[in-house]
C-alpha cells in the first residue's frame, strides 16, 4: 500500500488513536490482529481515587498523601493543592498513559512541578518520549526536600500546589491521556539518629557488574506500577509485543542497589525486516516512581532489528543522605522499597518480527547487604529465604512499595481501570479489503 491510499488509512488509524500496519498477506494480517487484541487485554491497570485538577491554583482540589486518577489534554496544566509542614520530604509523580503506539513527537513532554505563593517554583521535572515510533507510558516526578539548614523559600510550612503539564507538537495524539498521580510524604528521621553518608557511586553495580547466569525462569510482567511482577535475583524470561511496556519490581533496602540487564531475543524476521530498525528500552524507578537516568554509566535504549540486543541499567546504593546530592540519578535513591523496572519494545518492531511476540530475558541482581536502617553503622538484616529457598526477594509478594510514606497503601486498594489499545488499520492485499479492528478488554 503506497501513496494517497496509504495516507488515508494512516489518518483513519490516527483518528482512532491507533497505528497503521501494512499486511501484505493473510498471515501478516493475522499477526497484527493478534498483537492488537493482546495489547488491549494487557492494558495498563490503574489504581487511585478520582480527582479533577484545575487550570489554575485558585480552586484546586486539596490532596492528602495517596494515589489519584485524572486526565490531561494537549497543552493543559492541572493544579492540585497540598498543605506541607516545614520538615518533611514530599514526593510527587505523574504517569501519563496514552494509547500504545499513538502518534507522538520526540519532544512531546510531561512536566511536573511544585509551586508556592503566586506561582513561584520550587522544583520542576520534564520527561520526553525521545522517539517518534509511538506513545508509551511517560512518568515525571519531583520532590520538595528541605535544605539541611532549613532556610530555603520552599522549606516553609504552608499551602503549595502540585502541577502537571502536557506539551504536544502538531500532529501528535490529540486524545486526553489518563494520569496516575502519586503523592507521598516521607517519615521524618528520628531524633538522635545520625544518617550514614551518601552513596553517589555505582561501585560493584556499574556497567561491568557480574550478573546471574543459568537457565531462565518464566515470568509474566505486569501492565504498570500497580501490578508489576516481583522479581528476586536471577534470570527471568518473558515475551513482549511491539508498542508494549512490561513492568517488574525488585525489593531493595538500605545499603542495597539494583542492577540488571535486559536482552531482546534473536527472532525470525519478515522479508527485509533486518533493514528496518526499532528500539528496545528500559527504565528503573525508585519506590516513589522517580525515573533514574543512569548517570552516564548506563544507556536506557538500544536499537532492535530482530537480532540480539541488550541494555544495561542500574541504580546507586540506597542511602538517606543521597537526598543532598545534586545528581538526578542519586538524589531520588534515598529510601528502600520496591524499585520498578519497565521494559518497552518500539512500535516499528511490528514491521520486523515474524512472530507476534518477541522474547526478552532479564538478569537481575540486588547487590550489597541490607542494613537495618538509615543510620551510621546500622547492623545487617538477616536474610530471608523465599518460597523457593533463595535468600533473595520473594517471587510473589503483596508489598505496597511505599516504605517511609503515608497514605500509599490505602490508595493502592482502590478500583482498577484498563486502558484499551487503540484503533489498528491493516490491509490484506490478497483479500483486497481494508479491515479495521478495535481491541476489547
Amino acid at each position: 500500500m503506497k501513496g494517497a491510499a496509504r495516507e488515508q488509512l494512516e489518518c483513519i488509524a490516527a483518528a482512532g488513536n491507533g497505528r497503521y500496519y501494512d499486511a501484505p498477506d493473510a498471515e501478516a494480517l493475522a499477526r497484527q490482529l493478534q498483537r492488537a487484541s493482546q495489547l488491549s487485554a494487557d492494558g495498563y491497570r490503574f489504581r487511585g481515587e478520582r480527582v479533577e485538577g484545575t487550570a489554575t491554583g485558585a480552586a484546586a482540589p486539596v490532596l492528602v498523601p495517596g494515589q489519584y486518577l485524572d486526565t490531561i489534554g494537549p497543552g493543559e496544566k492541572r493544579y492540585y493543592a497540598v498543605g506541607l509542614d516545614a520538615v518533611s520530604t514530599v514526593d510527587f509523580s505523574a504517569t501519563a498513559v496514552p494509547q500504545p503506539g499513538a502518534a507522538v513527537d520526540t519532544f512531546d513532554a510531561l512536566r511536573t512541578g511544585i509551586v508556592y505563593g503566586t506561582g513561584s517554583s520550587c522544583v520542576t521535572d520534564t520527561a520526553h518520549f525521545y522517539q517518534k515510533e509511538g506513545a508509551t507510558p511517560l512518568t515525571s516526578a519531583v520532590a520538595r526536600i528541605p535544605a539541611e539548614e532549613g532556610n530555603h523559600a520552599c522549606d516553609r510550612a504552608g499551602r503549595y500546589w502540585l502541577v502537571v503539564e502536557r506539551e504536544s507538537k502538531k500532529g501528535s495524539d490529540a486524545a486526553r491521556w489518563p494520569l496516575e498521580l502519586l503523592y507521598g510524604v516521607e517519615a521524618v528521621l528520628g531524633k538522635g539518629i545520625t544518617p550514614a553518608q551518601s552513596q553517589p557511586g555505582y561501585g560493584k553495580g556499574g556497567k561491568d557488574a557480574v550478573l546471574p547466569t543459568g537457565d531462565p525462569r518464566d515470568v509474566r510482567g505486569g501492565t504498570g506500577f500497580n501490578d508489576a511482577k516481583e522479581l528476586g535475583g536471577g534470570v527471568w524470561r518473558d515475551r513482549i509485543l511491539p508498542s508494549q511496556t512490561l513492568w517488574y519490581k525488585v525489593p531493595a533496602g538500605w545499603g542495597q542497589q539494583v542492577r540488571y540487564d535486559v536482552e531482546f531475543a534473536n527472532e525470525p524476521t519478515v522479508e527485509r525486516g533486518t533493514s528496518t530498525y526499532s528500539y528496545g528500552a528500559t527504565q528503573l524507578f525508585t519506590p516513589a516512581r522517580f525515573p533514574l537516568t543512569g548517570g552516564g554509566e548506563f544507556t536506557s535504549t538500544a536499537m532492535y532489528n530482530g537480532r540480539p540486543s541488550a541494555i544495561r541499567m542500574g541504580g546507586v546504593p540506597v542511602a538517606w543522605t543521597n537526598r543532598y546530592e545534586y545528581r538526578s540519578d542519586v538524589q531520588p535513591v534515598r529510601a528502600g522499597g520496591d524499585f520498578y523496572i519497565s521494559v518497552t519494545l518500539g512500535a516499528r518492531s511490528a514491521d520486523i518480527a515474524e512472530t507476534p511476540q518477541i522474547g526478552v530475558v532479564l538478569r537481575v541482581s540486588v547487590l550489597g547487604d541490607e542494613l537495618a536502617g538509615p543510620e551510621h553503622h546500622a547492623p545487617v538484616v538477616a536474610k530471608k529465604a523465599d518460597k523457593n529457598g533463595n535468600s533473595s526477594g520473594a517471587e510473589d509478594s503483596g508489598g505496597t512499595g511505599g516504605a517511609g510514606w503515608t497514605g500509599i497503601a490505602a490508595a493502592a486498594g482502590a478500583g482498577a481501570v484498563v486502558v484499551i489499545a487503540g484503533l489498528v488499520s491493516v490491509r490484506g492485499r490478497r483479500r483486497r479489503a481494508t479491515q479495521t479492528t478495535r481491541g476489547s478488554a
